[in-house]
């Protein structure tokens, strides 16, 4: 069993910056990679960055790249998200993921095999 625990969501103004952190618990000695989702009222969740823990290989959606940055301390089985020029659209609640399988789909959903509680972004304009 593997636990997940997000924090440093918060309020900010367009414009600004948040750090989100992801912290992996129990039996994450297969897991494979990590992701960040988020899921905005009345709309799908979806992808919006993942890294393979191996190699560090990252994976951005469109609309968060040159803005986001994903990244990980393996020591201490944790991923971040630095979140920067933040836009009123990047509002929702943020979910940290992790993978165990052996295909990895680095923004899909159903490719995740645990999730956090999810921790609440939001940008004012």
């Amino acid at each position: 069993q593997v636990q997940l625990v997000e924090s440093g969501g918060g309020s900010v103004q367009a414009g600004g910056s948040l750090r989100l952190s992801c912290a992996a618990f129990g039996y994450t000695y297969s897991m494979n990679s990590m992701a960040w989702f988020r899921q905005a009222p009345g709309k799908e969740r979806e992808g919006v960055a993942a890294i393979y823990m191996g190699g560090g290989s990252t994976f951005y959606a469109d609309s968060v790249k040159g803005r986001f940055t994903i990244s990980q301390d393996t020591i201490k089985n944790t991923v971040y998200l630095q979140m920067n020029s933040l836009k009123p659209e990047d509002t929702a609640m943020y979910y940290c993921a992790a993978d165990f399988g052996d295909i990895w789909s680095p923004l899909d959903r159903d490719d995740y095999n645990y999730w956090g509680q999810g921790t609440q972004v939001t940008v004012s304009s």
